[in-house]
């Protein structure tokens, strides 16, 4: 019982090269399948996802079930996660050839049927993130952008916008003025 904890079945040094191998193809099928997989999971996307992680696990342990085959090879995905992450950082070329650029869905309140089409997105989901963000429909956005992480931002058109702390603050200082005014008046 106590060898198969910590006897690894094939040689740290494998093991290292096959999960940073699985690491960069994940990654390539990721880039490549789109922003949508990443802010919009639905249903079929969230069963590709759970697949997709069974389906890589023996590509990265090999023959291997021990604790410590399974510590290295977490040890090096996580590893090579920071220096990638660190690397896109620090390089904006790297950064939008890892992770993309941002991309226009909708401009003055109309939905732009082609980029939302190529990313295989609903406008009836887009609508919702919409709605999350404050507005009541696609037609009060002045635009809709798919950011590189896969993130909706909903730019409101300004009579548009929800009250902040500084409309908030404007009224209060509004207010206060008028009963100062009605204070002063004549016979009060």
């Amino acid at each position: 019982m106590w060898s198969d904890l910590f006897d690894v079945g094939i040689s740290y040094g494998e093991k290292a090269v096959r999960t940073v191998a699985v690491y960069l193809i994940v990654l390539v099928l990721l880039r490549f399948a789109g922003k949508r997989d990443l802010a919009q999971l639905n249903t079929f996307d969230l069963v590709v996802m759970l697949l997709l992680s069974n389906v890589v696990q023996n590509a990265v342990i090999g023959p291997d079930n021990s604790v410590s085959g399974a510590a290295v090879g977490a040890a090096v995905l996580m590893a090579v996660n920071a220096v990638v992450v660190r690397v896109a950082q620090s390089s904006d070329r790297l950064g939008r050839v890892l992770e993309g650029t941002s991309v226009e869905l909708a401009r003055d309140g109309n939905w732009l049927t082609k980029p939302v089409r190529r990313y295989g997105l609903r406008t009836a989901d887009l609508d919702v993130a919409v709605r999350r963000q404050g507005g009541d429909d696609i037609a009060e956005a002045s635009t809709v952008s798919l950011e590189p992480g896969g993130a909706l931002l909903v730019t409101l058109k300004d009579g548009d916008q929800a009250a902040d702390k500084n409309d908030i603050d404007e009224l209060t200082r509004k207010i206060e003025a008028l009963q100062r005014q009605i204070a002063e008046l004549p016979g009060r």
